[in-house]
């Protein structure tokens, strides 16, 4: 093994493990000293800093820091960074006036920002005390992207989203909802002088096996479904629901089927269980509502009686993963089964879909409709046009979607400035903000053993009453 060199920066700024996972590198160690010391306002800022939506993520991230957390070496568990979040959130107080106040001094510069979403918003939020004039095209009604449209209410409640996107809008961004922007041309032949696309992965994969053209009628696309939901322009499912696919899109689905009326809820998993794309707490949750969860069965057809869907048929297989761990499912040769549904919804993913790019404008595509970008500065092969959230790389998460805002802002600014987009700052890091007990360093620490807590949860007899209920309920100031 190579000794430590320590002269080299990047070391500094990975040896904060917490941070470095992080994908927005948020300064994990200094806003949980500052939320033990009681100062939940300067936790936040310090949050609200790196990753633009402390109440959203403390609420809904999927915690890259925590399996690179240290406690994890000595305990079961790693500190709950996730949830520490939103306690700064929950008890800040007032932070308006912390925040860069417009108007700003104009650079003359206009930028275009396609989709409402967590990467346009954080593009946003970077570039307007510079003197951007930004405006910000959506086809909902109101901005947040895919976390208005994706996250039930039940985890994410629609003040905490309007809060910290409207700390964004009302930095004097032009706002353009209610708008499908269906030309990238049109938007090209206005004076803008550089375009983010922030559109995320909005298509929705179908499952058209035998029975489907007969059934569609009460078959749902995952993302779409969600949506409608959220809009209120969907208010009630059948008693009898089957939800197909293992990840996150599939729990929040299931559990909206609970609060919509749904009874007989059951989710269906090709996978083995622990090949489940879900987060193991997004399971629980759902496992907590007495949702079913069957593993290693694949859809064979939908099951059509008089022009009505009745149900599902499945397979049985087995898994077996090669030398390499790549898997392969293997039928096990046991008799199909048949669950009754009145309502399926497909939740095996979803891709990228830029029908409105025309493809004669220099901005090149690859696989699955991906465009081809650098993967440091988001740019496409069309200079001032640039990706970042799911529109980039494919579908991911809140917390990506934001490290790509940043980045992003940082390549507009420098491309806008005329100035090469590969001349970045080097990261840093602040150790003595960072490294608690640097200066103080031993050889024989002493390992507290505190547990875990686990955050206390709404009774389930209230909260699927009402899909706006939010179901956790945060840690109460006592616990610390």
């Amino acid at each position: 093994m190579k000794p430590t060199n320590i002269n080299d920066p990047e070391y500094f700024h990975k040896v904060v493990d917490c941070q470095y996972a992080c994908p927005a590198h948020t300064p994990v160690p200094e806003y949980i000293r500052l939320i033990a010391a009681k100062k939940y306002t300067e936790a936040f800022m310090i949050n609200w800093e790196s990753n633009v939506f402390p109440g959203v993520l403390g609420r809904t991230c999927d915690r890259p820091c925590e399996p690179a957390c240290r406690r994890g070496r000595v305990e079961e568990e790693p500190v709950a960074i996730c949830r520490l979040k939103r306690v700064a959130a929950d008890n800040k107080g007032e932070v308006k006036h912390l925040m860069p106040q417009g108007p700003f001094t104009s650079n003359g510069k206009k930028v275009a920002l396609i989709g409402g979403g967590p990467a346009s918003l954080t593009v946003a939020r970077d570039l307007a005390p510079l003197g951007y004039e930004l405006h910000l095209y959506d086809e909902w009604k109101k901005g947040g992207g895919m976390m208005r449209t994706q996250i039930p209410a039940f985890r994410l409640p629609e003040e905490v989203l309007d809060e910290e996107v409207n700390y964004v809008l009302d930095m004097g961004v032009h706002t353009h909802f209610n708008t499908y922007v269906d030309s990238m041309k049109e938007i090209l032949d206005k004076d803008y002088d550089a375009v983010f696309v922030g559109t995320g992965a909005p298509k929705g994969r179908h499952l058209e096996i035998e029975g489907y053209q007969e059934a569609k009628d009460n078959i749902h696309i995952g993302i779409e479904f969600l949506a409608s939901v959220a809009f209120e322009h969907k208010e009630s499912i059948g008693k009898k629901v089957i939800v197909l696919g293992g990840g996150n899109t599939a729990m929040d689905c299931c559990r909206t089927s609970k609060r919509l009326g749904g009874k007989e809820v059951t989710v269906v998993v090709r996978s083995p269980r622990k090949d489940m794309k879900a987060s193991p707490w997004e399971i629980e949750d759902a496992e907590r509502e007495d949702i079913i969860i069957h593993n290693n069965m694949p859809p064979k057809r939908y099951v059509v009686e008089n022009g009505k869907l009745k149900g599902v048929v499945f397979g049985k297989v087995r898994a077996e993963y090669d030398e390499n761990g790549k898997r392969k499912l293997i039928p096990t040769g046991e008799p199909d089964v048949m669950i009754e549904a009145d309502d399926v919804i497909i939740a095996i993913g979803q891709d990228n879909a830029f029908p409105w790019i025309e493809r004669d404008l220099g901005i090149e595509f690859g696989k699955w409709d991906i465009p081809v970008l650098d993967k440091v500065t988001f740019q496409s092969t069309l200079d001032k046009v640039f990706f970042g959230g799911d529109a980039a790389f494919g579908p991911e998460n809140v917390i990506t979607a934001v490290a790509h805002g940043h980045e992003a802002a940082v390549s507009i600014d420098l491309f806008c400035s005329g100035k090469p987009v590969t001349e970045r700052l080097a990261p840093m890091t602040n150790l003595m903000s960072q490294k608690m007990g640097i200066h103080e360093w031993t050889y024989d620490n002493h390992i507290e053993s505190d547990l875990r807590y686990q955050v206390p949860h709404e009774d389930k007899n209230i909260s699927l009453k009402d899909r706006k209920i939010e179901v956790e309920l945060g840690f109460d100031l006592s616990v610390g």
